[in-house]
C-alpha cells in the first residue's frame, strides 16, 4: 500500500497557501516532515494530527492509501 498525500495539496491551494514550505511554520512541522510528504512516504501520526490541526480537516481530509 502507497500513501498519496494530493489531497493534502489541494487543501494547501484551496487555504490560499501557494507555497508547500509555508506548511512548516504553520503546523509546526520540520523540514523533513515535508520532504517526506513530497515524496510520498509515511510521517508520524503526531505530524499528520499537527497539519490537521493547522488546516482545520480530519486526516480523510489530507491523506488517502492507494494499492500498488
Amino acid at each position: 500500500m502507497q500513501v498519496d498525500y494530493r489531497k493534502l495539496w489541494i487543501r494547501l491551494i484551496e487555504k490560499g497557501i501557494k507555497n508547500k514550505t509555508d506548511l512548516i511554520p504553520l503546523a509546526g512541522i520540520s523540514t523533513n516532515i515535508l520532504a517526506k510528504l513530497n515524496k510520498g512516504e509515511f510521517v508520524s501520526m503526531e505530524s499528520l494530527q499537527k497539519i490537521c490541526s493547522a488546516l482545520n480537516c480530519d486526516i480523510g481530509d489530507i491523506v488517502s492509501f492507494e494499492e500498488k
